[in-house]
Formats: C-alpha cells, sequence, structure tokens
C-alpha cells in the first residue's frame, strides 16, 4: 500500500478537489430536490383551494339537504376513483356531500380533522387505508341557516406528485452526473495544464542528471523562478567546487610526485654507481626496503588522490556514458599492450547501454579489471553486460578471462588494498581495492565467481545502468 506521501501533488489536487465537487453537487442536488418538492406541494395547494371554490359555485341547500347544482367544471370529480376528490362536512365531520368521484371513499378511515373556524384554511398530507397518501385541503364557510360552519374539503392521492418528483429527480441527477463528469475532466485537463511547469522542471532536472543538459532553462512561470535560479546557482557553485578539488588536487599530485621522483632517482643512481659495489649487504637490504616504501608511497599517493577526486558520484558532474563505446576504447588498448599474449577481448554489450556517472570512473573500472584478466589469463577475456530481474536501472558487468582464477577463500581478501596473491606480474596491488572503492561509492557491488572460461570473472553490479537488448561483438 503506498505511503500517503507517494501521491503526486496531481493525484491530491485532483481527489481533493473530487471530494469537494462531489460535496457540492449533492448538496446542490439535495436543495435543489427540496425546492422542487416544496414548490410542487405549494402548486398543489393553490390547485386544490381553486377547487373547493368550484364546489362552492356548484353547491346548494335546500331542506337541509346540499346537492350539486350543475355539472361540476373539473371532470375528475365526475370520475369514480379518479385521484381527486370533493366532500362538504359539517363541524362534526358528518359527510352532507360528496362528489361522485368519492363514492367508493372511506372517509371514516381519514382523520380529516374537524375543529376550523369561519374563513380558516387548511393544507397538509393524509395517509390513507392501503398504503394510499393525499394531498387534503379544508375550507370553512359559513352558511345560511346553519349556526355552525360547513367543511369543504378537496382530497388529490399523491400518485401523480409522486411520479413528478421521481421523473425531476431522475433527471436532476442525471445532468448533475453529467455535470460532475464534465467538470472533472475539464479539471483534469486544468491540473494538468497549470502542473506542466513542474513537470518539466522535474524532466530537466533527470536531464541534468543524466548528463543531457548542464542547467536549468529561464522559461518557467514566475512562482518558480526563484526555484529554477537558486537550483542553477546551487549546480554551477558544485562544479566550480569540483573543479578546484580537482585543481588543487592536481596540484598536490605533482608536488608529491616530483620529490618521489628525485629520491627514486637517487636510488638507482646510488645503485647503480661505483660506491655500490662496495656496499655491504645491510645497505642494500635498506635501499631494498627504501625503494619498497617509495613504490608504496606512489601507490598510496595514487589510490588517495583517484579517491578524493571522485568525490560524491551523485553531482551535477555526471554524465552519461556509452558502456559498448568505453569498453571498446579500453579493448582496443590492451589488446595492443598485450600483443606478444595475442589477447583476444570478446565484449557482449549493447550499444544502448549507459553509464551514469563520472566517465572517468568508468574508464578505472574497465581498465583495471580489463588489464587484470589480460594479465594473469592465458589469452581470452569476455566482457558483457546484462539486467538485474525487471528493474531496468540496475545490471551487471562481468570480466572473464581464461586463467588460474582465484579461490574462493581469497575473493575477499583480493579486494583489499595492497593486497595481491602473486608477484609475476608487474603491476599494483591496489588495483582492485581501487575499483571496489568506486563501485561502492556508486551503491554498487563487486564480486568475484568462476569464469565459464576457467579463470576468474569479476562482477559488478551498479544501480545506474541501462541494459536492452544483447549484442555481441568482438574487438578488433
Amino acid at each position: 500500500m503506498s505511503r500517503p506521501g507517494s501521491y503526486s501533488l496531481q493525484s491530491r489536487l485532483l481527489v481533493s478537489v473530487s471530494i469537494l465537487l462531489t460535496v457540492f453537487l449533492g448538496l446542490t442536488g439535495v436543495v435543489l430536490d427540496r425546492a422542487f418538492r416544496a414548490s410542487a406541494e405549494a402548486g398543489i395547494a393553490e390547485q386544490l383551494q381553486v377547487q373547493i371554490y368550484v364546489l362552492l359555485a356548484a353547491v346548494d341547500q335546500s331542506d337541509g339537504d346540499f346537492y350539486f347544482i350543475e355539472d361540476l367544471r373539473e371532470p375528475r370529480f365526475s370520475q369514480l376513483n379518479s385521484g381527486l376528490y370533493g366532500l362538504i362536512r359539517d363541524a362534526d365531520g358528518q359527510v352532507l356531500l360528496r362528489t361522485p368521484s368519492a363514492l367508493e371513499l372511506a372517509v371514516n378511515e381519514l382523520a380529516l380533522g374537524r375543529e376550523l373556524s369561519r374563513g380558516d384554511t387548511q393544507f397538509r398530507r393524509l395517509a390513507g387505508a392501503s398504503e394510499l397518501e393525499f394531498f387534503v385541503s379544508s375550507y370553512a364557510v359559513t352558511w345560511e341557516n346553519r349556526p355552525a360552519p360547513v367543511i369543504f374539503t378537496v382530497l388529490e392521492d399523491t400518485a401523480t406528485y409522486h411520479l413528478e418528483v421521481n421523473q425531476f429527480r431522475r433527471s436532476l441527477w442525471s445532468w448533475l452526473g453529467g455535470l460532475a463528469a464534465l467538470l472533472l475532466l475539464l479539471q483534469l485537463a486544468l491540473l494538468r495544464w497549470g502542473l506542466a511547469p513542474l513537470r518539466r522542471l522535474a524532466r530537466d532536472l533527470v536531464s541534468i542528471e543524466r548528463g543531457d543538459s548542464e542547467t536549468l532553462g529561464e522559461d518557467y512561470p514566475r512562482e518558480l523562478n526563484a526555484v529554477t535560479t537558486n537550483l542553477n546557482l546551487l549546480i554551477q557553485s558544485e562544479r566550480k567546487q569540483q573543479q578546484r578539488y580537482r585543481t588543487t588536487l592536481g596540484d598536490l599530485a605533482h608536488s608529491l610526485k616530483t620529490p618521489l621522483a628525485v629520491i627514486q632517482g637517487e636510488m638507482a643512481g646510488l645503485r647503480s654507481g661505483p660506491d655500490h659495489a662496495g656496499a655491504t649487504a645491510s645497505d642494500t637490504v635498506r635501499a631494498d626496503v627504501i625503494q619498497e616504501q617509495l613504490d608504496a608511497m606512489n601507490q598510496i599517493v595514487g589510490y588517495q588522490l583517484q579517491r578524493a577526486v571522485r568525490g560524491d558520484n551523485t553531482s551535477a558532474l555526471a554524465r552519461q556514458v556509452n558502456l559498448a563505446e568505453a569498453t571498446a576504447r579500453v579493448a582496443r588498448a590492451l589488446e595492443k599492450v598485450y600483443a606478444d599474449k595475442s589477447v583476444k577481448i570478446t565484449q557482449q554489450v549493447d550499444e544502448q547501454t549507459f553509464f551514469l556517472g563520472d566517465e572517468r570512473d568508468l574508464m578505472e573500472v574497465l581498465g583495471n579489471l580489463m588489464d587484470n584478466a589480460c594479465k594473469y589469463g592465458r589469452g581470452r577475456v569476455l566482457v558483457s553486460s546484462s539486467s538485474v530481474g525487471t528493474d531496468s536501472g540496475a545490471a551487471q558487468l562481468r570480466v572473464e578471462d581464461d586463467g588460474s582464477g582465484i579461490l574462493p577463500e581469497a575473493n575477499e581478501l583480493v579486494l583489499q588494498r595492497g593486497v595481491r596473491l602473486d608477484t609475476l606480474p608487474q603491476g599494483q596491488g591496489i588495483g582492485l581495492a581501487v575499483v571496489a572503492d568506486i563501485v561502492h561509492s556508486y551503491g554498487g557491488q563487486i564480486q568475484i565467481e568462476r569464469s565459464s572460461l576457467g579463470g576468474a570473472a569479476v562482477i559488478v553490479t551498479l544501480n545506474n545502468i541501462r541494459v536492452s537488448n544483447l549484442r555481441e561483438s568482438t574487438a578488433r
């Protein structure tokens, strides 16, 4: 399950505004529904009051009995069970006259009410038998020769009302749903348009990280100008600082190497000079010790300078380096160096494989590993790369030889600085230590296995390499 912080800014805004829009449209729908029902009931009340006046105009009294003096103008009053009913009652609730439509109406089951004074009007909803429901409007009038008011009552069942309300609700929620969908689409489009500068800023930062560009552009909205300007200043400051480090360390290297070279020259002169013939065995041993320490100092200085110059490989100095091209350059150089051994270096590295970092670090890793393979092998070297699992940003680089290999118990030992398992080939004992240090600085791993060629296989795993289809080529 994703943490809340892992949602994108666009998703947060979209969800927030969608919730707000849903609540707003929902409340709007409820308010409109209530307003429609209130308006419909008010209209029904007015209509029923008109029907009461129709009854008043059509009724007369003779000898205490009420009767219709003319046909009713409302046809539904004359149709049995039409849904519109008219009643004339006395103050005690006794029905004095009813319209033809109300002949089968169970008036006794209806709580029509009795307490109305002359001129009073009452409108309400009333539940009847068999789940029927009515709108009831009553009006009390004074009739000649009657001491108590006569109540004219008109009833209309709610079937038509509910039908109209349901139709309105379907139409209302359909329109609100369509409006919500349209507003969500417009909102999504506006969010994408509004957040486009942020997405472009993210792409530009990735481009700088990969080495495709050096600075952020200037065509950003005013709100982002301060951010992009400060980022550009930070990148430039880091580059200048790195350059100062490199310049200072280069000067330091020259300062240290010059006296060391003088001392080594003097040592060589002493060994070959006329005084060397008279040197004792003790002097020779001391001279060898001094020479060994000078060699160690050269190695340590070179190693520490390489570490300091590399610094943080996640800086803005990182570049996108084609792994196949870098491997081919190293292979061509080494085949010339080891021409006497007829070394053949086979590459299985895709041309679309890229190393994201300092090119010098990559050349250092390839140079050390491939040089060791040529040096300790019998003439066959294989360099290959492959993806790691399903992660397209991680890959393995394998350098194999057909030499005698390395014993499993010595795998960790050989990666330590200054340790060599043999003294036959000329070279530095810190080569693999430099490789391990570079690989670890990029968050990678290095391990040694038995090669399919019979010798050693050094496997480097990095998280900033992308590998696609495997392509085999032979360096010539």
